[in-house]
């Protein structure tokens, strides 16, 4: 290793000793280290950025499939409302039923790693955690049908794009139970959101359960992440474009694209660790090579 020698050419302690305080933990200590530091991170996203939600059941098929894992935008929402044709996930209200979920008793190996995926959001949603498409924002008029469409501030949804299977036309509405596809009109009221279904023949929402306040909205589902062949974007269909403003409610911002940067955010924690990791093997390197004089 080559030393700093002083001008009598005698070794300077003071550089002696503070070259012993910079010694590199070994790697057996830094990698457990660089991991809990990428765990925290890990835990923050979670907390106030991002999160990521499992699909337990049906009711957006296609667009969403039992098993899929989506990115959810939390922070999207504290700077606008949420826009008709953005699939988004919320609390439900005490009217909504809560999902029935099968699953077997997990093992103390399964409570341990659903405790971990509880804190960076990797884990099955809760029995009042739901995910649906905003159809109605405060103030629209909706209803249905015309000619088999919904309807929204007198303009009809051509929906073919994302739902997969409609409810029967004849059957008449039911207060409890969302077969019917047929409902009166409703007017959103203020500070609230009017939700459905991609499969409407499943899909237990707002047409018998009520609209959903905007304070229990999560955040905005932007993207499937998992598995990787349904790796996508979730986009606002080109039907909610031009829908008439509410008569009712102020005029809210218009949609936005899902960001771009928020699957990088997801992965920033491993990454900055990786590359604490990678820097530490080149200085270790480094100093290897160093000859003495």
């Amino acid at each position: 290793m080559v030393q700093m020698l002083d001008e009598d050419g005698t070794v300077d302690p003071w550089r002696r000793r503070a070259r012993r305080t910079r010694r590199q933990m070994p790697l057996w200590q830094e990698l457990p280290l660089l991991l809990v530091i990428a765990f925290c991170l890990a835990v923050l996203i979670r907390t106030f950025l991002l999160q990521a939600f499992f699909i337990p059941s049906g009711s957006m098929e296609n667009t969403l499939l039992i098993g899929d894992r989506v990115l959810v935008n939390k922070v999207v929402y504290d700077v606008r409302d949420p826009a008709r044709g953005e699939v988004v996930v919320f609390r439900g209200t005490d009217r909504w039923v809560a999902q029935e979920v099968q699953e077997p008793e997990p093992g103390f190996a399964g409570k341990v790693g659903r405790t971990l995926g509880d804190l960076v959001g990797v884990s099955r949603p809760g029995e009042k955690d739901f995910i649906k498409r905003v159809i109605g924002v405060p103030g629209d008029k909706i209803w249905c049908c015309d000619q088999g469409r919904v309807v929204v501030n007198g303009a009809p949804l051509d929906e073919r794009a994302y739902v997969s299977e409609d409810s029967p036309p004849e059957l008449p509405p039911n207060a409890k139970e969302c077969r019917s596809r047929q409902f009166t009109e409703v007017v959103v009221p203020p500070g609230q959101i009017f939700v459905m279904g991609d499969h409407r023949l499943v899909s237990q929402d707002a047409r018998c359960q009520g609209p959903v306040p905007i304070d229990n909205v999560v955040g905005r589902a932007f993207m499937i992440v998992w598995p990787s062949e349904r790796w996508t974007t979730l986009s606002v269909p080109d039907t909610f474009a031009n829908l008439p403003r509410a008569t009712a409610a102020p005029a809210g911002p218009a949609p936005v694209d899902p960001d771009p940067l928020g699957g990088v955010v997801l992965i920033l924690p491993v990454t900055a660790a990786l590359s604490v990791l990678a820097a530490s093997g080149r200085r270790r390197r480094a100093r290897q090579r160093r000859l003495l004089p």
